[in-house]
């Protein structure tokens, strides 16, 4: 089995890791009502995805 022959440096295990942080999610703004969803997914406010009623929304009286 491979072992290493030196210690790797913290610098150099860093700089590997430099690319694995998170990112945060992208909104985008809602076509129909304006508000802001999560982009590829149907909007919580108005139902609506891709200029389509997908959810109908229930009214409070």
């Amino acid at each position: 089995m491979a072992t290493p022959k030196k210690k790797t440096s913290k610098s150099r295990r860093d700089m590997r890791r430099s690319h694995d942080a998170l990112t945060g999610a992208s909104y985008h703004e809602c076509p129909n009502c304006g508000e802001l969803k999560l982009t590829h997914n149907v909007c919580p406010k108005c139902g609506q995805y891709g200029g389509k009623e997908v959810i109908t929304q229930k009214t409070v009286q």
